[in-house]
């Protein structure tokens, strides 16, 4: 089961990267260069004017951290996850227990690699290249790596509600629709797939993306500046609901609806392929 979750985990971060790297652009620039919000149009505007300049550096962006993460990320979420189900006697079935465990335990794990995938791209609108790796490390070093846990608070909502919707809800819906349609239709087990994800997807991004936001927020100011809070990243978040009401709390929502969908399905699709082969 953990060979299939991180194939699978592998398979996903690869191919969504470009589509991640683009929303966080998004959300990023929610604000100009003299810490002004901007209008959501304007922060697509200039996502897109970095792609179309950087294309490949924009899309190649934070996915060696990712792939790190596969490892260092998934391996403590996942046997969390693993672990407390077979703990409790459910021989390896999951559940919201064991998706609430997996994501506090991972937290601390996960958290450090996000930021550095986040903080390799804040250098792309004005440089016009990616930070590397081991100059963020030797930045958060000199502040004992403590920059490195900045934004864990709403990375455990989001990584709730990611393992409850994706590694528990996803699963069971595509079981269903399986049961229900496969006889009349014979529908594939890969259209079913990407049919469950098409229907948690939005419910999932309607949920996280404010989460997100909070995380981006947190994660992609100077390292070796001042930390921002959870509160003053919640105020940030208030702030831009006011000016720009709904478009402004969904920021990166539609980007976001697309990239769930790519990664859910490729992360199943990748899972059972691992799975057969593993058999085999």
């Amino acid at each position: 089961m953990m060979t299939a979750y991180l194939g699978g985990s592998a398979f996903q971060t690869v191919v969504d990267n470009p589509v991640t790297a683009y929303r966080q652009l998004v959300q990023q620039y929610a604000k100009n260069s003299e810490g002004k919000l901007v209008d959501p149009k304007v922060a697509v505007a200039e996502a897109n004017v970095v792609f179309r300049k950087n294309p490949i550096a924009a899309s190649l962006s934070g996915v060696l951290p990712r792939l790190a993460g596969v490892c260092m990320k998934r391996v403590p979420k996942f046997g969390a996850f693993i672990g407390i189900s077979f703990l409790s006697g459910k021989d390896g079935r999951v559940g919201l227990m064991e998706a609430t465990g997996a994501s506090i335990l991972s937290a601390p794990f996960i958290n450090p690699i996000r930021i550095i995938e986040k903080q390799q791209r804040i250098q792309l609108k004005t440089h016009g290249k990616i930070k590397s790796v081991i100059e963020i490390i030797r930045e958060s070093a000199e502040q004992r790596f403590r920059p490195l846990l900045r934004g864990t608070t709403p990375l455990i909502a989001h990584s709730l509600a990611s393992a409850t919707l994706g590694l528990v809800g996803q699963p069971a819906l595509q079981s269903h629709i399986q049961t229900k349609l496969q006889t009349s239709f014979m529908l594939q087990s890969s259209f079913t797939n990407l049919l469950a994800s098409c229907i948690v997807s939005p419910i999932y991004v309607m949920i996280t993306n404010p989460i997100s936001r909070l995380e981006v927020i947190m994660q992609t100011n100077s390292i070796s500046g001042k930390a921002i809070t959870l509160r003053e990243a919640v105020k940030e978040l208030r702030l831009d609901t006011s000016s720009f009401g709904v478009r402004g709390l969904f920021r990166g929502n539609g980007v976001g609806i697309v990239k769930a969908i790519i990664s859910l399905s490729l992360f199943h699709e990748g899972r059972i392929l691992y799975k057969y082969v593993e058999r085999v």
